[in-house]
Formats: structure tokens, C-alpha cells, sequence
């Protein structure tokens, strides 16, 4: 509107504004046209208005008076081909940002589903619990699929297993973003079943402490039932202990390390912790050590709870490995606090001798270690009693004591035995006035092995006849 008309047009005679625009339209090279507001006779003395442009606009602007209709031809082909440019561009987009928005809806449904169905199975196993307490209710270990468990393991591979228990194989996984893990999968000729596997993932629900072993999650899948736990290097304590080409790895400063964080983590489980929990199964192979070779408690298949006024429990069937067991225990069925207890002190007297309870080292005049450390100890001759290995690292004083602790902790009488604050407290400070140890009257053949079959000891009138040992 009110533009001056370029230089340089053509102009054609006798069109109408229509023809003009066809005249344009229809010739290739046409850029623009414009249909002039000339009076007859303007130009060359033709009646002609139609005036086109073939290259060029030159020498154009807006006027502010009056001025002509300068129609510009537009290229509709370069226009469709830039709207489809434009299309080539933005669909993808907006396709790519549908698809995203559908994958985020889906993921957010199939994790919705997967915590309503892992919040079921969680009921599942918080019913008929062995603990009454309450506070498990609001309980939640991840449940962790088991397509995630298998690309962790790659199915399972034999290269991966760690090791071989009671419960199963154990495998080490790493999880698409490195996290390793260790995995441990319930065998089906295993001698630990369903109530086991309900019972550690209940009782460690709730269990942070720097000595016990964390628990990742859980899967059951149809007759798989898998634990996931966090990965330790240094794998468990008998692999080091009970093998004479890596016990010099735990010189005396690391042996006493584990022996004080094992006792740490029993008095939190005894008392420290939200539950009352008696382990019932502490042995080296069920102390793990972390990459400082920091020991971790592991394995809660067969512990159970009390309630903060119980001090014992009864049980018909009794379970547990044979030799770290306590007398009450082994043949009445009683246990307690003081039953881990007894545990710890076996547990403490191989550490420091380097051999098991059974072992074929112990000189023949003696049933099993515990004899022989006392025997020891009494005569005032604990030296012997420590691994070569780690005499010329040994503290003989601190060693000493650590000898007369286990010893207080393996005395028949559950009474007699102290409880782990007082143990934390004597390894802690250090203590000169320990009360001595009752001599033993409770000794394991040494054939027992390792078994969990139905059996019968003996041990002077005492008589149990259902023992299920591991």
C-alpha cells in the first residue's frame, strides 16, 4: 500500500486488473506487478495500467501521500518446501517429546505396581512372623526383580560364586551403575527353608550398625528366593583364619579389631538396637570383613527376637552349628542372650589360637579348645595357647585377657557368663581384676563335624534327641 513503484518495469496495454495479475502469474520471471492509479494516456499515450517487474525491486519505498499497490509474487513451491522443512524439524520433535512423556507414564505405573506388589509380598512375609514386635510393621527392604538380579549375576555364573553355606551359593553381581552387590540364593536341597528366609529378611529390616552386615533387598521368584547384601572383599573370617597361607595377613592388631567389633555388634544387637535379637548362629564363617577388614555379622536365617522384659526362649528344634553351641542350649533347648555369649567366647579363642573348636592340632589329652585354653590359662601358660603366626605381632597382656574373656564366656553356667557391655567395656578400657573361669564340664566330641541331621548326644545323664547342627 502507498508505494512507490520501482525503476525499470514493463508495462502492458489494455489489461484489466485481473488479466494484470494473470500476466504475473503465469510468467516465470515475473517478480511483481502492479495495477497503477494513472490517469488515460499516462504513459506513452496508452490507457495502460498493468505495469511488471521481471528481476529486481529497485528504487522502492513507502510513500506517505499516495501510491500504488505493489503486489510481490511469492514462490509457493519455496514455501510449501520451507513448511515442510519446518514440519522435518519439529514432528521428530514432538514425536521424541510423546514417546519420553509415554515412557515416564509407564515407568511411573510399572513402579507404582512394583511397590504395591512389593509392599504385598512384604505383608506376605511380616504374617506369621516369628517377632510379635510391632515395630516391624513398617518394615520395607527394597524388593528387587529377578531379571535385575539375573543381568547382575550373568545368570548366575559359576565365575562369580563366593562361596557355599548352609542357605545356598552366593554370588557376586554389579548392578548396571557399578554397585556391587552379593547375592545369596536359596538352594532347594538347602537345609534352611522359607521360614529362615522370611525370618532374615524381618529381623535385619531395621538393623544399622557398623558391624553388621547391611542387607540391600530380597526377590522371590516362584521357587527363587534370593537375598541381596552388600558386596565385602575380604569375603569371611574362616577363609582367613583357618587357611595357613593367609592367617599371617591377620596379624594381632587386626585380629583384636574383629574380635571388638564383633562384640560391638552383638551388644547392639542384645541391647542397643530397636529389637532384642539373639543371633544363635555366630561362627567365623558368619563374620564378613569389609575391604579394612572391619567385621561385619551375618546371617540372621536362625535368629530371633525377645521382647524387652524376656530374658530366655525354649525351643523344641534346635538349630545352629555344633561346637559354637551353648550346654542350655544344645540340650535343653533354652536360649538367650547368653547363648550368643557363649558363641562369641568360642569364636574368641580360635581367633587367637588360629584353630577351630575341633581341631586335630589340639593335643590328644584334650576333648576340644576350650579344654586346652583353660588348661593353659590355669598353669599360667596362655602363650602357647597363641597362633604362631602372630607371636612376634601379639600384645601378650592384651592377648592374655582376650584368652581369659572367651574363657568367662564359654562357662557352663549361663549366669556365670558376662554380658557383652561388660566385654565391649574390658576390650575397650582394659581390665586387671576379671573374676576367674569355672572350670568346663561341657565338652563336644571331636567328630562332630558339621550336620543337620536328626542325632542323640550324651553328656552324663543329659539326653536330646532332635538337634538339627549346621
Amino acid at each position: 500500500m502507498n508505494m512507490k513503484i520501482p525503476d525499470m518495469f514493463l508495462y502492458v496495454k489494455n489489461k484489466s486488473f485481473d488479466e494484470c495479475t494473470a500476466e504475473c502469474t503465469n510468467n516465470c520471471s515475473c517478480t511483481a506487478y502492479a495495477y497503477a492509479n494513472m490517469s488515460t494516456k499516462a504513459i506513452n499515450g496508452d490507457d495502460t495500467r498493468c505495469l511488471l517487474w521481471m528481476g529486481d525491486l529497485i528504487d522502492t519505498e513507502k510513500l506517505i501521500g499516495e501510491g500504488e499497490n505493489l503486489y510481490i509474487r511469492v514462490n509457493i513451491w519455496a514455501d510449501k518446501k520451507r513448511r515442510n522443512m519446518i514440519l522435518k524439524i519439529t514432528l521428530p520433535v514432538i514425536i521424541s517429546s510423546l514417546l519420553t512423556l509415554i515412557c515416564v507414564w509407564l515407568v511411573w505405573i510399572y513402579k507404582c505396581q512394583a511397590k504395591q506388589r512389593n509392599k504385598k509380598i512384604w505383608k506376605n512375609l511380616l504374617s506369621g512372623s516369628l517377632g510379635s514386635s510391632h515395630e516391624l510393621d513398617d518394615g520395607n527392604i527394597p524388593f528387587l526383580t529377578y531379571q535385575k538380579i539375573l543381568l547382575a549375576t550373568n545368570n548366575f555364573c559359576s565365575s562369580n560364586m563366593l562361596g557355599h553355606g548352609g542357605f545356598g551359593n552366593v554370588y557376586k553381581g554389579t548392578f548396571n551403575y557399578g554397585k556391587k552387590i552379593a547375592v545369596k540364593r536359596l538352594s532347594e536341597c538347602s537345609g534352611q527353608g522359607i521360614l529362615e528366609f522370611k525370618n532374615e529378611v524381618i529381623l535385619i529390616a531395621k538393623l544399622q550398625h557398623r558391624n553388621l552386615v547391611k542387607l540391600l533387598g530380597f526377590c522371590i521368584h516362584g521357587d527363587e528366593k534370593l537375598l541381596i547384601y552388600e558386596y565385602l572383599p575380604n569375603t569371611s573370617l574362616d577363609a582367613f583364619l583357618f587357611n595357613s597361607a593367609k592367617k599371617s595377613i591377620l596379624d594381632w592388631s587386626v585380629r583384636f579389631k574383629i574380635i571388638l567389633g564383633v562384640a560391638r555388634g552383638l551388644l547392639y544387637l542384645h541391647q542397643d538396637s530397636r529389637l532384642n535379637i539373639i543371633h544363635r548362629d555366630l561362627k567365623a564363617s558368619n563374620i564378613l570383613l569389609d575391604e579394612e577388614m572391619n567385621p561385619k555379622i551375618s546371617d540372621f536365617g536362625m535368629a530371633r527376637i525377645f521382647d524387652r522384659n524376656q530374658q530366655q526362649g525354649n525351643t523344641n528344634r534346635v538349630v545352629g552349628t555344633y561346637g559354637y553351641m551353648s550346654p542350655e542350649y544344645a540340650l535343653k533347648g533354652v536360649f538367650s542372650v547368653k547363648s550368643d555369649v557363649y558363641s562369641f567366647g568360642v569364636l574368641v579363642l580360635e581367633i587367637i589360637s588360629g584353630s577351630k573348636i575341633s581341631s586335630v592340632d589340639i593335643p590328644e589329652d584334650f576333648p576340644n579348645l576350650i579344654a586346652f585354653a583353660w588348661s593353659l590359662w590355669k598353669d599360667g601358660n596362655t602363650k602357647n595357647f597363641i597362633d604362631s603366626s602372630i607371636v612376634e605381632s601379639c600384645i601378650p597382656d592384651e592377648a592374655s585377657q582376650c584368652i581369659h574373656i572367651g574363657l568367662l564366656c564359654v562357662q557352663d553356667n549361663p549366669n556365670a557368663r558376662p554380658l557383652m557391655s561388660s566385654v565391649v567395656s574390658i576390650l575397650e578400657n582394659g581390665c586387671t581384676s576379671l573374676p576367674p573361669p569355672e572350670l568346663p564340664i561341657y565338652f563336644v566330641e571331636r567328630s562332630y563335624g558339621t550336620y543337620r541331621a536328626e542325632g542323640t548326644i550324651v553328656s552324663g545323664a543329659d539326653t536330646i534327641t532332635v538337634l538339627e547342627g549346621r
